[in-house]
């Protein structure tokens, strides 16, 4: 080799060397290690009607993944949650991938007073969603009214999700196929719905992983 081959190939070692070395370390591995949801506890079965008026059982959604949230008949004008963001973020890609079995999500929005109490009168919430949501399903996006305080009423470190000034409203609750609570977050704050999108796809993969280890 004539030394100004080898001074390029010296120098295109240097350059790209690392991350080969980098590439070739990860394909190597096939058990890819991931960030887990932490695991609060159930969340004991609850009872709601929907917005046809029918009395439902959160049991019927057992296998599938539940997002809860509350909503108020001013929304969207003045809502305990972005809702705009919340149907742009999450309902969106949920409708999108609500062909594929293993990405089956439902969201629950209780309807309360914005004192947190329920609202039995889902005319006006539902004529606000089906106007702000392209492709609005209420099978997968399902209104609801009834006793959400029970819902909330979660105790983890010492900490009660419900307080006196109702701010439990602003909250959104992640529940995984066995409906432990996995995740707690702001549905005032874009970046949290954003977190919550995350969530939702990183608990998804967790149970992707569990399939694939028993095929």
């Amino acid at each position: 080799m004539s030394k100004n081959r080898f001074n390029k190939f010296i120098g295109f070692f240097l350059v790209f060397g690392p991350a080969l070395l980098l590439i070739f370390i990860g394909t190597r591995s096939c058990d890819h290690k991931f960030e887990e949801l932490d695991d609060y506890g159930i969340v004991p079965s609850f009872e709601f009607i929907d917005a046809s008026g029918k009395s439902r059982s959160s049991e019927e959604f057992k296998g599938e993944l539940l997002l809860i949230n509350t909503l108020q008949s001013t929304c969207p004008d003045s809502c305990s949650v972005l809702m705009w963001h919340l149907n742009q973020t999450i309902y969106q890609h949920v409708w999108n991938n609500k062909t594929k079995k293993t990405k089956k999500i439902r969201m629950i929005s209780f309807l309360t007073d914005g004192h947190g109490n329920p609202e039995t009168d889902l005319t006006v919430i539902n004529a606000a969603v089906n106007d702000l949501a392209e492709h609005y399903d209420p099978s997968i996006w399902i209104l609801a009214t009834g006793d959400v305080k029970k819902i909330y009423d979660i105790k983890s470190n010492g900490v009660n999700l419900l307080n006196n000034e109702g701010d439990f409203q602003e909250l959104m609750l992640l529940l995984d196929k066995e409906h432990h609570l996995r995740m707690v977050l702001s549905g005032k704050i874009e970046g949290q719905i954003r977190r919550m999108k995350q969530s939702m796809a990183l608990l998804q993969k967790q149970y992707d992983k569990k399939s694939s280890k028993k095929e």
